[in-house]
């Protein structure tokens, strides 16, 4: 099972996607700011117990989200997310996995682990040049 440390967000991104998040009622957020808020939603999913199996068993828009982290710069993300795609059309549970299958996602889990740790200075960057 994937375990990661939970991201601890900078205050400038959790103020601003505050403000993103009570502006959404007033008007649609831009391409950016929705990638902004794509990757800061999705993150808990993977940091969670599931990783990537979570993440491609929630009933989120996977292709917006992959291209968001793209849109980011967090290629290192992108790759392992395309790479477990074929966690999609497993069972719910992730203990249904083939002892294969489990470390094939393993060792992709591990690229994500990798992706995530560069993921707060990707999105302070992120944010200095798009949305500042």
């Amino acid at each position: 099972m994937f375990a990661q440390e939970p991201i601890e967000w900078p205050e400038k991104v959790e103020i601003l996607v505050d403000r993103l998040e009570h502006e959404l009622a007033e008007r649609s957020l831009s391409r950016e700011e929705r990638a902004l808020m794509d990757v800061y939603e999705t993150v808990p999913v993977l940091e969670s117990e599931d990783g990537l199996h979570g993440f491609w068993q929630s009933g989120v828009n996977h292709q917006r989200i992959i291209n968001s982290f793209d849109l980011i710069g967090a290629a290192t993300l992108v790759d392992p997310l395309n790479a477990s795609r074929w966690c999609e059309t497993r069972s719910e549970d992730r203990q249904d996995y083939s002892e294969t299958e489990e470390d094939y996602l393993a060792t992709i889990e591990e690229d994500l682990a990798a992706g995530l740790d560069e993921l707060v200075d990707l999105v302070l960057d992120f944010i200095e040049e798009e949305l500042t």
